[in-house]
């Protein structure tokens, strides 16, 4: 679900990919701001206060292909599960990670119905991400 200043949404689309990662190990790469330009497509720079963001980071992303720098807040936070952000002030995407029952876990993008053409990109993210993951 998809929480934008206290209102909940069932996201229109979910993209997920399983990893045997550990889901403590996807949410460490989730969370850090350094890693995001490696791990999002569409994601030149990332400039924030906060190089693991928390409830209420702040910053500025740079826009692959567009080359602008837009500020992001998050809006949701729920430690080692999942977090949500706003982008040039519109809702965005959601980020989860879920536990499978035999260990690993799975990687979630949370997309609002105004996304569903992104959904080649957060593929991709998803697959970075778990490499990522299983890397280290």
């Amino acid at each position: 679900m998809i929480d934008h200043g206290g209102t909940v949404q069932r996201p229109a689309l979910e993209v997920g990919l399983d990893t045997s990662a550990a889901p403590q190990r996807l949410w460490e790469v989730l969370i850090d701001t350094h890693q995001w330009p490696v791990w999002g497509p569409s994601v030149r720079e990332v400039v924030s206060a906060d190089r693991y963001i928390g409830a209420g980071s702040t910053g500025w992303v740079v826009v692959i292909g567009v080359g602008v720098r837009v500020g992001f807040r998050i809006t949701a936070f729920e430690p080692g599960r999942r977090w949500c952000w706003s982008v040039a002030r519109l809702p965005a995407t959601g980020h989860r990670v879920d536990p499978l029952p035999g260990g690993g876990g799975r990687v979630v993008f949370e997309l609002p119905r105004w996304a569903f053409a992104y959904t080649p990109v957060c593929r991709a993210a998803c697959r970075r991400i778990v490499r990522m993951a299983q890397e280290e």
